[in-house]
Protein backbone atom coordinates (compact mmCIF):
# COMPACT_ATOMS: atom_id res chain seq x y z
CA UNK A 1 0.00 0.00 0.00
CA UNK A 2 1.35 3.44 -0.95
CA UNK A 3 1.69 5.90 1.90
CA UNK A 4 1.19 9.64 1.35
CA UNK A 5 2.53 12.76 3.02
CA UNK A 6 1.07 16.27 3.08
CA UNK A 7 3.34 19.14 2.05
CA UNK A 8 2.18 22.78 2.40
CA UNK A 9 2.31 24.67 -0.89
CA UNK A 10 3.13 27.87 1.01
CA UNK A 11 1.65 30.18 -1.65
CA UNK A 12 -0.96 32.72 -0.60
CA UNK A 13 -4.03 33.53 -2.63
CA UNK A 14 -4.60 30.12 -4.28
CA UNK A 15 -6.63 26.99 -3.71
CA UNK A 16 -5.24 23.58 -4.72
CA UNK A 17 -7.76 21.84 -6.95
CA UNK A 18 -5.86 18.65 -7.73
CA UNK A 19 -2.36 17.15 -7.72
CA UNK A 20 -1.10 14.49 -10.08
CA UNK A 21 2.18 12.69 -10.68
CA UNK A 22 2.73 12.06 -14.36
CA UNK A 23 4.29 9.00 -15.95
CA UNK A 24 7.39 11.14 -16.56
CA UNK A 25 7.85 11.61 -12.81
CA UNK A 26 6.64 15.22 -12.69
CA UNK A 27 4.37 16.74 -10.06
CA UNK A 28 1.55 18.83 -11.56
CA UNK A 29 -0.35 21.06 -9.14
CA UNK A 30 -3.52 22.67 -10.50
CA UNK A 31 -4.63 25.73 -8.54
CA UNK A 32 -7.15 28.55 -8.80
CA UNK A 33 -7.03 32.07 -7.43
CA UNK A 34 -8.90 32.96 -4.26
CA UNK A 35 -8.19 36.68 -4.69
CA UNK A 36 -11.09 38.81 -5.90
CA UNK A 37 -10.32 41.58 -8.37
CA UNK A 38 -7.41 43.09 -10.27
CA UNK A 39 -6.08 46.52 -11.25
CA UNK A 40 -7.09 47.87 -14.64
CA UNK A 41 -4.09 47.97 -16.97
CA UNK A 42 -5.31 51.33 -18.33
CA UNK A 43 -6.52 53.43 -15.39
CA UNK A 44 -4.96 51.39 -12.54
CA UNK A 45 -8.26 51.39 -10.63
CA UNK A 46 -9.35 48.35 -8.69
CA UNK A 47 -11.86 46.30 -10.73
CA UNK A 48 -14.04 43.43 -9.49
CA UNK A 49 -16.53 42.47 -12.24
CA UNK A 50 -15.38 39.07 -13.39
CA UNK A 51 -15.37 38.35 -17.11
CA UNK A 52 -13.87 34.89 -17.67
CA UNK A 53 -10.61 33.00 -17.22
CA UNK A 54 -7.38 33.66 -19.05
CA UNK A 55 -5.31 30.98 -20.73
CA UNK A 56 -3.70 28.43 -18.49
CA UNK A 57 -0.19 29.28 -17.27
CA UNK A 58 2.41 26.60 -16.51
CA UNK A 59 5.03 27.67 -13.95
CA UNK A 60 8.06 25.70 -12.76
CA UNK A 61 8.10 25.50 -8.96
CA UNK A 62 10.39 24.11 -6.26
CA UNK A 63 11.00 20.36 -6.68
CA UNK A 64 9.10 18.01 -4.41
CA UNK A 65 10.86 14.85 -3.22
CA UNK A 66 13.34 15.23 -6.07
CA UNK A 67 10.61 15.43 -8.73
CA UNK A 68 10.24 18.43 -11.07
CA UNK A 69 7.15 20.35 -9.97
CA UNK A 70 4.86 22.61 -12.01
CA UNK A 71 1.95 24.82 -11.00
CA UNK A 72 -0.92 25.33 -13.43
CA UNK A 73 -3.29 28.27 -13.02
CA UNK A 74 -5.94 29.97 -15.16
CA UNK A 75 -5.91 33.53 -13.80
CA UNK A 76 -9.34 35.24 -13.88
CA UNK A 77 -10.02 38.29 -16.05
CA UNK A 78 -11.94 41.35 -14.90
CA UNK A 79 -13.82 44.12 -16.74
CA UNK A 80 -13.21 47.82 -16.12
CA UNK A 81 -16.50 49.73 -16.23
CA UNK A 82 -14.77 53.12 -16.03
CA UNK A 83 -12.59 52.96 -19.17
CA UNK A 84 -14.01 53.48 -22.68
CA UNK A 85 -14.67 50.15 -24.37
CA UNK A 86 -14.71 48.31 -21.03
CA UNK A 87 -11.30 46.64 -21.42
CA UNK A 88 -10.48 43.45 -19.59
CA UNK A 89 -7.42 42.84 -17.39
CA UNK A 90 -5.96 39.47 -16.40
CA UNK A 91 -5.28 39.12 -12.70
CA UNK A 92 -1.64 38.80 -11.66
CA UNK A 93 -0.62 37.27 -8.33
CA UNK A 94 2.59 38.31 -6.54
CA UNK A 95 4.28 34.88 -6.38
CA UNK A 96 5.28 34.89 -10.06
CA UNK A 97 6.41 37.45 -12.61
CA UNK A 98 4.40 38.06 -15.80
CA UNK A 99 5.91 36.47 -18.91
CA UNK A 100 8.20 34.25 -16.85
CA UNK A 101 7.89 30.48 -16.82
CA UNK A 102 8.91 30.04 -13.17
CA UNK A 103 7.65 31.05 -9.75
CA UNK A 104 9.64 33.54 -7.67
CA UNK A 105 10.51 30.77 -5.20
CA UNK A 106 11.94 28.64 -8.00
CA UNK A 107 13.88 31.63 -9.38
CA UNK A 108 15.61 31.99 -5.99
CA UNK A 109 16.32 28.25 -6.04
CA UNK A 110 18.04 28.63 -9.43
CA UNK A 111 20.05 31.64 -8.24
CA UNK A 112 21.33 29.63 -5.27
CA UNK A 113 22.38 26.80 -7.61
CA UNK A 114 24.18 29.31 -9.85
CA UNK A 115 26.52 30.53 -7.12
CA UNK A 116 30.01 29.27 -8.09
CA UNK A 117 28.49 27.36 -11.02
CA UNK A 118 27.60 28.11 -14.66
CA UNK A 119 24.40 28.89 -16.54
CA UNK A 120 24.92 25.86 -18.78
CA UNK A 121 25.44 23.53 -15.82
CA UNK A 122 22.31 24.69 -13.97
CA UNK A 123 20.29 24.65 -17.20
CA UNK A 124 21.18 21.01 -17.83
CA UNK A 125 20.72 19.82 -14.24
CA UNK A 126 17.35 21.51 -13.78
CA UNK A 127 16.04 20.96 -17.30
CA UNK A 128 15.40 24.67 -17.72
CA UNK A 129 16.28 26.58 -20.89
CA UNK A 130 19.59 28.48 -20.98
CA UNK A 131 17.79 31.73 -21.83
CA UNK A 132 15.36 31.24 -18.96
CA UNK A 133 18.23 30.86 -16.48
CA UNK A 134 19.90 33.99 -17.86
CA UNK A 135 16.56 35.77 -17.62
CA UNK A 136 16.30 34.85 -13.94
CA UNK A 137 19.74 36.37 -13.28
CA UNK A 138 18.89 39.53 -15.21
CA UNK A 139 15.56 39.83 -13.41
CA UNK A 140 17.35 39.74 -10.06
CA UNK A 141 20.33 41.99 -10.79
CA UNK A 142 19.20 44.07 -13.77
CA UNK A 143 21.66 46.07 -15.85
CA UNK A 144 23.57 47.62 -12.97
CA UNK A 145 23.86 48.29 -9.27
CA UNK A 146 20.80 49.04 -7.15
CA UNK A 147 21.96 52.06 -5.14
CA UNK A 148 18.94 51.74 -2.87
CA UNK A 149 20.51 48.69 -1.21
CA UNK A 150 23.40 50.80 0.18
CA UNK A 151 23.32 53.18 3.13
CA UNK A 152 26.99 54.22 2.78
CA UNK A 153 30.10 53.63 0.66
CA UNK A 154 32.97 54.17 3.12
CA UNK A 155 35.85 52.58 1.19
CA UNK A 156 35.89 52.28 -2.60
CA UNK A 157 38.30 50.09 -4.54
CA UNK A 158 39.17 50.60 -8.21
CA UNK A 159 41.18 48.16 -10.30
CA UNK A 160 41.34 46.69 -13.78
CA UNK A 161 40.85 43.17 -15.09
CA UNK A 162 41.65 41.70 -18.50
CA UNK A 163 38.53 40.02 -19.89
CA UNK A 164 40.58 38.08 -22.45
CA UNK A 165 43.90 36.55 -21.58
CA UNK A 166 46.69 37.92 -23.74
CA UNK A 167 44.58 40.85 -24.96
CA UNK A 168 44.56 44.43 -23.74
CA UNK A 169 40.80 44.25 -23.33
CA UNK A 170 40.61 45.84 -19.88
CA UNK A 171 37.52 46.52 -17.84
CA UNK A 172 37.49 48.61 -14.66
CA UNK A 173 36.04 46.97 -11.57
CA UNK A 174 34.65 49.24 -8.83
CA UNK A 175 33.89 47.70 -5.45
CA UNK A 176 33.02 48.83 -1.94
CA UNK A 177 34.13 47.59 1.45
CA UNK A 178 31.09 48.20 3.63
CA UNK A 179 31.11 49.20 7.28
CA UNK A 180 30.30 45.57 8.14
CA UNK A 181 33.40 44.39 6.27
CA UNK A 182 31.48 42.95 3.32
CA UNK A 183 32.77 43.30 -0.24
CA UNK A 184 30.16 44.35 -2.77
CA UNK A 185 30.46 44.96 -6.49
CA UNK A 186 29.37 48.38 -7.73
CA UNK A 187 30.25 48.29 -11.40
CA UNK A 188 32.15 46.69 -14.26
CA UNK A 189 33.08 49.57 -16.59
CA UNK A 190 33.76 49.15 -20.30
CA UNK A 191 37.32 50.53 -20.18
CA UNK A 192 39.89 52.16 -17.89
CA UNK A 193 39.62 55.71 -19.25
CA UNK A 194 39.47 58.54 -16.73
CA UNK A 195 36.26 59.92 -18.27
CA UNK A 196 34.52 56.54 -17.90
CA UNK A 197 35.53 56.17 -14.25
CA UNK A 198 34.61 59.77 -13.45
CA UNK A 199 31.19 59.36 -15.07
CA UNK A 200 30.54 56.29 -12.93
CA UNK A 201 31.51 58.12 -9.74
CA UNK A 202 29.16 60.96 -10.70
CA UNK A 203 26.35 58.45 -11.32
CA UNK A 204 26.34 57.60 -7.61
CA UNK A 205 23.49 59.32 -5.71
CA UNK A 206 24.79 62.38 -3.87
CA UNK A 207 23.72 60.94 -0.52
CA UNK A 208 26.14 58.03 -1.13
CA UNK A 209 28.95 60.14 -2.65
CA UNK A 210 28.95 62.15 0.56
CA UNK A 211 29.66 59.00 2.61
CA UNK A 212 32.85 58.03 0.73
CA UNK A 213 35.87 58.32 3.04
CA UNK A 214 38.65 56.75 0.97
CA UNK A 215 39.39 55.40 -2.50
CA UNK A 216 42.02 52.67 -2.93
CA UNK A 217 43.59 52.03 -6.32
CA UNK A 218 46.90 51.51 -8.06
CA UNK A 219 48.98 54.47 -9.22
CA UNK A 220 47.18 54.87 -12.55
CA UNK A 221 46.28 58.53 -12.90
CA UNK A 222 43.02 57.80 -14.69
CA UNK A 223 41.70 56.36 -11.42
CA UNK A 224 43.30 58.71 -8.91
CA UNK A 225 42.46 61.89 -10.83
CA UNK A 226 38.87 60.79 -11.48
CA UNK A 227 38.46 60.24 -7.73
CA UNK A 228 40.09 63.57 -6.88
CA UNK A 229 37.89 65.53 -9.30
CA UNK A 230 34.65 63.94 -8.07
CA UNK A 231 35.23 63.56 -4.31
CA UNK A 232 37.67 66.41 -3.68
CA UNK A 233 39.93 66.81 -0.66
CA UNK A 234 37.45 65.34 1.83
CA UNK A 235 38.29 61.84 0.57
CA UNK A 236 41.67 60.16 1.10
CA UNK A 237 42.99 58.62 -2.13
CA UNK A 238 45.30 55.74 -1.27
CA UNK A 239 47.85 54.19 -3.61
CA UNK A 240 47.61 50.49 -2.88
CA UNK A 241 50.58 49.24 -0.90
CA UNK A 242 50.75 45.96 -2.81
CA UNK A 243 50.88 47.69 -6.19
CA UNK A 244 53.76 49.81 -4.87
CA UNK A 245 55.52 46.68 -3.56
CA UNK A 246 55.04 45.04 -6.94
CA UNK A 247 56.94 47.91 -8.56
CA UNK A 248 60.06 47.78 -6.37
CA UNK A 249 60.12 43.98 -6.17
CA UNK A 250 60.00 43.87 -9.94
CA UNK A 251 63.18 45.97 -10.02
CA UNK A 252 64.91 43.45 -7.73
CA UNK A 253 63.73 40.57 -9.90
CA UNK A 254 64.90 42.26 -13.10
CA UNK A 255 68.40 42.64 -11.66
CA UNK A 256 68.34 39.00 -10.47
CA UNK A 257 67.55 37.80 -14.01
CA UNK A 258 70.38 39.87 -15.43
CA UNK A 259 72.84 38.56 -12.86
CA UNK A 260 71.75 34.95 -13.42
CA UNK A 261 72.39 35.33 -17.16
CA UNK A 262 75.88 36.63 -16.35
CA UNK A 263 76.62 33.84 -13.89
CA UNK A 264 75.47 31.20 -16.33
CA UNK A 265 78.20 32.38 -18.70
CA UNK A 266 80.91 32.74 -16.05
CA UNK A 267 80.38 29.78 -13.68
CA UNK A 268 81.03 26.12 -14.24
CA UNK A 269 77.85 24.13 -14.90
CA UNK A 270 78.02 22.32 -11.55
CA UNK A 271 78.52 25.54 -9.61
CA UNK A 272 75.67 27.28 -11.45
CA UNK A 273 73.31 24.41 -10.61
CA UNK A 274 73.86 25.17 -6.91
CA UNK A 275 71.86 28.38 -7.50
CA UNK A 276 68.77 26.45 -8.63
CA UNK A 277 65.54 27.86 -7.17
CA UNK A 278 67.04 31.24 -6.39
CA UNK A 279 64.13 33.04 -8.05
CA UNK A 280 61.75 31.98 -5.28
CA UNK A 281 64.35 32.51 -2.58
CA UNK A 282 64.80 36.16 -3.58
CA UNK A 283 61.05 36.69 -3.59
CA UNK A 284 60.28 35.00 -0.25
CA UNK A 285 60.41 36.53 3.21
CA UNK A 286 63.91 35.59 4.47
CA UNK A 287 62.49 34.77 7.91
CA UNK A 288 60.60 31.82 6.36
CA UNK A 289 63.67 30.23 4.74
CA UNK A 290 65.34 27.07 6.04
CA UNK A 291 69.09 26.58 6.43
CA UNK A 292 69.57 25.02 2.99
CA UNK A 293 67.69 27.87 1.28
CA UNK A 294 69.66 30.47 3.24
CA UNK A 295 72.90 28.84 2.10
CA UNK A 296 71.79 29.00 -1.55
CA UNK A 297 70.84 32.67 -1.16
CA UNK A 298 74.19 33.45 0.49
CA UNK A 299 76.02 31.74 -2.38
CA UNK A 300 74.09 33.81 -4.91
CA UNK A 301 74.95 37.06 -3.13
CA UNK A 302 78.59 36.01 -2.90
CA UNK A 303 78.70 35.81 -6.69
CA UNK A 304 76.47 38.89 -7.16
CA UNK A 305 77.17 41.46 -4.40
CA UNK A 306 75.37 44.19 -6.32
CA UNK A 307 72.19 42.09 -6.23
CA UNK A 308 72.59 41.71 -2.46
CA UNK A 309 72.58 45.50 -2.00
CA UNK A 310 69.44 45.90 -4.12
CA UNK A 311 67.77 42.96 -2.35
CA UNK A 312 68.60 44.38 1.10
CA UNK A 313 67.21 47.80 0.18
CA UNK A 314 64.02 46.18 -1.12
CA UNK A 315 63.59 44.31 2.18
CA UNK A 316 64.25 47.55 4.06
CA UNK A 317 61.47 49.24 2.09
CA UNK A 318 59.06 46.44 3.00
CA UNK A 319 60.06 47.01 6.63
CA UNK A 320 59.07 50.67 6.36
CA UNK A 321 55.60 49.71 5.12
CA UNK A 322 55.22 47.15 7.91
CA UNK A 323 56.14 49.69 10.59
CA UNK A 324 53.34 51.44 12.58
CA UNK A 325 53.85 55.17 11.97
CA UNK A 326 52.15 58.38 10.88
CA UNK A 327 52.00 59.66 7.33
CA UNK A 328 54.68 62.30 8.11
CA UNK A 329 56.99 59.76 9.73
CA UNK A 330 56.57 57.41 6.78
CA UNK A 331 57.47 60.15 4.29
CA UNK A 332 60.56 61.01 6.31
CA UNK A 333 61.70 57.37 6.32
CA UNK A 334 60.96 56.89 2.62
CA UNK A 335 63.01 59.94 1.69
CA UNK A 336 65.85 58.68 3.89
CA UNK A 337 65.62 55.38 2.01
CA UNK A 338 65.87 57.24 -1.30
CA UNK A 339 69.03 59.02 -0.09
CA UNK A 340 70.50 55.66 0.93
CA UNK A 341 69.84 54.25 -2.54
CA UNK A 342 71.67 57.20 -4.11
CA UNK A 343 74.57 57.05 -1.64
CA UNK A 344 75.13 53.31 -2.14
CA UNK A 345 74.60 53.59 -5.92
CA UNK A 346 72.42 50.48 -5.72
CA UNK A 347 71.29 49.21 -9.12
CA UNK A 348 67.75 48.81 -10.37
CA UNK A 349 65.67 51.42 -8.55
CA UNK A 350 65.91 54.33 -11.03
CA UNK A 351 62.33 54.15 -12.36
CA UNK A 352 60.86 53.30 -8.99
CA UNK A 353 62.61 56.27 -7.34
CA UNK A 354 60.98 58.62 -9.84
CA UNK A 355 57.56 57.09 -9.15
CA UNK A 356 58.06 57.26 -5.39
CA UNK A 357 59.07 60.92 -5.52
CA UNK A 358 56.20 61.87 -7.83
CA UNK A 359 53.47 59.91 -6.00
CA UNK A 360 54.73 60.33 -2.43
CA UNK A 361 51.47 61.84 -1.16
CA UNK A 362 49.28 59.04 -2.54
CA UNK A 363 51.68 56.34 -1.34
CA UNK A 364 52.00 57.70 2.21
CA UNK A 365 48.20 58.04 2.51
CA UNK A 366 48.37 54.31 3.21
CA UNK A 367 49.73 55.07 6.68
CA UNK A 368 46.68 57.12 7.71
CA UNK A 369 44.44 54.07 8.18
CA UNK A 370 46.65 51.40 6.61
CA UNK A 371 44.06 50.81 3.90
CA UNK A 372 44.82 48.92 0.71
CA UNK A 373 43.10 47.29 -2.25
CA UNK A 374 43.46 43.78 -0.90
CA UNK A 375 39.68 43.32 -1.06
CA UNK A 376 39.78 44.35 -4.74
CA UNK A 377 42.57 41.86 -5.45
CA UNK A 378 40.45 39.18 -3.81
CA UNK A 379 37.61 40.08 -6.14
CA UNK A 380 39.95 39.97 -9.13
CA UNK A 381 40.82 36.40 -8.18
CA UNK A 382 37.10 35.58 -8.13
CA UNK A 383 36.75 37.17 -11.57
CA UNK A 384 39.57 35.05 -12.99
CA UNK A 385 38.01 31.91 -11.50
CA UNK A 386 34.62 32.88 -12.92
CA UNK A 387 36.06 33.58 -16.38
CA UNK A 388 37.82 30.22 -16.37
CA UNK A 389 34.76 28.35 -15.09
CA UNK A 390 32.51 29.90 -17.72
CA UNK A 391 35.13 29.79 -20.50
CA UNK A 392 35.03 33.57 -20.61
CA UNK A 393 32.31 36.16 -19.94
CA UNK A 394 32.88 38.93 -22.44
CA UNK A 395 29.67 40.89 -21.87
CA UNK A 396 30.40 43.26 -18.97
CA UNK A 397 26.72 43.37 -17.91
CA UNK A 398 26.62 39.57 -17.66
CA UNK A 399 29.93 39.71 -15.79
CA UNK A 400 28.45 42.23 -13.34
CA UNK A 401 25.40 40.02 -12.79
CA UNK A 402 27.41 36.82 -12.25
CA UNK A 403 29.91 38.51 -9.92
CA UNK A 404 27.12 40.06 -7.88
CA UNK A 405 25.61 36.60 -7.53
CA UNK A 406 28.91 34.93 -6.58
CA UNK A 407 29.69 37.63 -4.00
CA UNK A 408 26.31 37.85 -2.28
CA UNK A 409 24.32 34.88 -3.52
CA UNK A 410 24.55 32.62 -0.49
CA UNK A 411 23.80 35.53 1.82
CA UNK A 412 20.70 36.46 -0.20
CA UNK A 413 19.28 33.10 -1.23
CA UNK A 414 20.72 30.36 1.01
Amino acid sequence: MTEYVTIPLDIEGVKVNRVEITSDGEVHIHVSSTVNGARCHRCDRGIHRRYDEGREIKLRHLPMLGMPTYIFIKPPRYVCDDCPGNPTTTQHLPWYEPRHAVTKAYAEHVLKLLVNSTVQDVSEKEGVGYDEVEGIVEGQFGQGVDWGTFSSLPTLGVDEIALKKGHRDFATVVTVRTEKGKNRLLGVLENREKATVKAFFLSMPKRLRDTVQSVCSDLYEGYTEAAREVFGDKVVIVADRFHVAKLYRREVDTLRKREMRRLKQELAEGEYKKLKGSMWLVRKDPDTLGEEDRATLLLLFTYAPGLFMTYALGRALTGIFDMPQTKAEAEERLRAWMRLVRDTKAEGFERFMNTLDEKMDLITNYFIKRQNSGFVEGLNHKIRVLLGRCYGVFNRIHLFQRLSLDLGGYEQFA
